[in-house]
């Protein structure tokens, strides 16, 4: 079943079942998200993954077509993180030191899929942001753009700032690997 009956029964029924069926299709890619933004710290996204679904249930009635459910619901939790961020006044540095690795289908070793998500850890937030939804989910700079609340030309330049930022980080573990063996 798509998403969009799933959303009218629980728009028009409070239909708990629905929701938890959206809940479980979509709680990976943005659980996925959040652990990128959080620096793989996977309690902290598992906790604004929670406050993401809670608000998504509290305000499905807003939800308008125009998009995917699953960009609408990148939006909430991009959100969620930002108030969470705030609230807590932390910063990436006071995150944890080993990132939780986010599996994803491309065919990496799982060495390069932690120095990844290692040098993740050297970018801004909106960087972090940007890039994940651009590689990792493939969307597209307009989708990005609606989805951060950002300008397309922002997003353009998160992305080009944050890629030249990983290649700087990623050939450094590269030259750290050559000179052990």
């Amino acid at each position: 079943m798509e998403d969009a009956p799933l959303i009218a029964r629980v728009v028009a029924n409070d239909d708990r079942h629905a929701f938890t069926t959206l809940v479980r299709r979509h709680q990976s890619a943005v659980r996925g998200f959040l652990l990128r933004l959080c620096c793989g710290d996977g309690a902290l996204a598992d906790d604004v993954a929670q406050e993401t679904f809670l608000r998504a249930y509290q305000r499905i009635g807003s939800y308008r077509s125009e998009g995917g459910f699953d960009s609408w619901l990148f939006s909430i939790a991009h959100r969620v993180f930002l108030s969470e961020k705030r609230r807590r006044h932390w910063s990436v540095e006071e995150l944890r030191e080993e990132p939780e690795v986010v599996e994803t289908s491309a065919p990496n070793t799982g060495e390069t899929v932690a120095d990844v998500a290692r040098a993740m850890r050297h970018l801004r937030e909106p960087e972090r942001a940007c890039l994940s939804l651009c590689y990792q989910w493939g969307m597209s700079h307009q989708e990005m753009a609606k989805v951060l609340d950002y300008p397309v030309g922002t997003v353009k330049t998160h992305i080009a700032r944050g890629k030249e930022k990983l290649r700087a980080h990623l050939s450094s573990y590269d030259q750290q690997r050559k000179q052990e063996k």
